[in-house]
């Protein structure tokens, strides 16, 4: 009896918690639909707001900034964040664990400091403010999670492998391609699809770094909720999580790929 009440009380927490975390994202995706202009009233089903959306320049013009700027950036800080990640696991050096330690500090600084010093970076320097200081600013807080998640996929590598195939006559860069790097890709994917999103759906760093022509699509929700609520920014919440679902669950299905060829 007691380990059937445990039982049951384990799914009623979790699915309490599943709830709590997803109720609020599913009255979104539903009123989304919604045919009344005000969120607080059902009155049917209607696509008017989609429509509405995908016609709106503005919303368009900023998600082609806010993936242009998702892509470019989570690219160079998956090629350096990796590039890290391998320094620090192959070679010891004098501070390698105030790096470290400097790196965990950058992860867990809160954005608007970092915001801050990034607009006072730019300003000092004159550097007009746009696409490319988004860029800039993104790969900056991107590296560190990129870095930190493919330095703990290298905690359960053997570097045996390695010796051994230099043994056979391998070079460095061989041995980097063929073992190493195969053996990563999965945390490489990783830390990439978490420097896409965080740059996708970043708002307090873009506030601060953004310029007229660089308005971003958190930035573009932002602004329209200083008119209330409506049907369409529930639409447009709607399709930023769908594409947040999708890059995750491309990413898994790469990972799963990779992992079955090693």
């Amino acid at each position: 009896m007691n380990r059937k009440f445990a039982k049951w009380s384990q799914y009623i927490y979790i699915s309490m918690i599943f709830i709590f975390l997803y109720l609020p994202i599913l009255v979104i995706v539903i009123y989304s639909f919604n045919q009344a202009k005000t969120g607080s009233l059902w009155t049917g089903v209607t696509f008017e707001w989609y429509e509405r959306l995908f016609n709106d320049t503005d919303v368009i013009f900023a998600f082609k900034n806010s993936l242009t700027i998702a892509i470019v950036s989570s690219f160079i800080s998956t090629v350096i964040g990796t590039i890290g990640a391998v320094g620090l696991y192959k070679y010891s050096f004098k501070g390698k664990s105030i790096i470290e330690l400097l790196l965990n500090i950058t992860i867990v600084i809160p954005e608007i400091i970092l915001g801050i010093a990034l607009l006072s970076y730019f300003s000092q320097f004159q550097i007009n403010f746009g696409i490319g200081t988004l860029i800039l600013s993104h790969v900056t807080f991107s590296i560190p999670f990129v870095l930190i998640v493919v330095r703990a996929r290298f905690s359960g590598f053997d570097s045996y492998i390695e010796d051994a195939a230099m043994d056979l006559g391998a070079t460095r860069l061989k041995v980097f391609f063929t073992i190493i790097l195969p053996n990563i890709v999965p945390a490489v994917f990783t830390g990439a699809m978490i420097a896409f999103i965080l740059s996708f759906d970043d708002v307090i760093i873009n506030f601060f770094v953004s310029g007229p022509e660089s308005t971003t699509l958190p930035i573009k929700v932002f602004s329209m909720l200083r008119f209330g609520l409506s049907p369409e920014i529930n639409a447009l919440c709607t399709v930023m999580l769908i594409i947040t679902f999708v890059i995750l669950i491309t990413g898994e299905c790469i990972k799963l790929v990779s992992q079955k060829r090693l």
